[in-house]
């Protein structure tokens, strides 16, 4: 397509707004500055776009509001927003990091790589497709690593389903309120991807003992699937929000901007 112009969206764009201190890592200063290794994260695209749905369905301006956006899918990532710009997320220099996904292990002692690795004779290459093919609710449940079959097992009376879905809610529990202090406060919690839009139990699991930060979910605003919703009750401080999300609408918004 000669004389048209190419436009190229990053998913690690919308997150470059984040501070040195949340995106250095604590290593050797030349890995930073020979090799660039700091925190880059994913989903940007997709926390972008629902971010900013956020912010014009609640009719304010982008610095009125303190918004942590939890994408949970196969891949699952969360970010801290305030003024509209991210101060923080969950992934890494890969998707590897974060909370335990699909397939993917998520935050770990970089120790147990290393263990394996003597262990079982392994090669950085060979740990590392463990750590990402082979991990995550994958693994702890033994069954799938389609969060449905997962459900299903733990419909069943499956022990290590039930743990797969525990540690999932666990962790994303736990960057929550770790991102409301990061944060100062929290105006919106935003649940959004395959889990996130469409999972009522998880969401009600993530937020449950979540009151004390002004998180008060609706059990019946909570029976919704895929579509823009409120889900908190009329007394939660926070807003909890499920909008489902938009990359290629992001995608297509930027192009046309761009392209202008």
């Amino acid at each position: 397509m000669p004389g048209k112009p190419q436009v190229a969206v990053f998913d690690t764009a919308f997150h470059m707004t984040m501070p040195p201190k949340a995106y250095r890592y604590a290593i050797p200063t030349k890995y930073y500055t020979e090799d660039h290794l700091r925190r880059y994260g994913f989903h940007g695209t997709s926390h972008r776009f629902v971010s900013k749905r956020c912010i014009e369905l609640m009719g304010k301006k982008p610095e009125d509001l303190k918004i942590i956006v939890c994408h949970l899918g196969n891949g699952s990532s969360l970010s801290a927003v305030k003024d509209g710009k991210c101060q923080d997320t969950s992934m890494g220099l890969s998707p590897l990091a974060g909370v335990p996904m699909g397939t993917r292990a998520g935050d770990i002692d970089t120790c147990v790589a290393q263990y394996m690795m003597n262990k079982d004779h392994l090669t950085a290459d060979e740990c590392l497709n463990i750590l990402n093919k082979k991990s995550g609710v994958l693994a702890l449940s033994g069954v799938s690593s389609d969060f449905r079959d997962i459900d299903a097992g733990a419909e069943k009376g499956d022990e290590n389903c039930r743990l797969a879905l525990d540690k999932f809610a666990y962790e994303v529990k736990k960057y929550i309120g770790a991102y409301t202090t990061v944060l100062g406060g929290l105006d919106c919690l935003v649940f959004t991807a395959g889990v996130g839009e469409n999972s009522a139990p998880m969401r009600a699991s993530i937020c449950e003992g979540l009151e004390y930060l002004g998180i008060k979910l609706d059990p019946e605003k909570n029976k919704v699937r895929g579509k823009e919703a409120i889900i908190s009750a009329d007394d939660s401080r926070v807003t909890v929000w499920v909008i489902p999300t938009n990359e290629e609408l992001m995608i297509a918004q930027d192009t046309a901007m761009l392209a202008r």
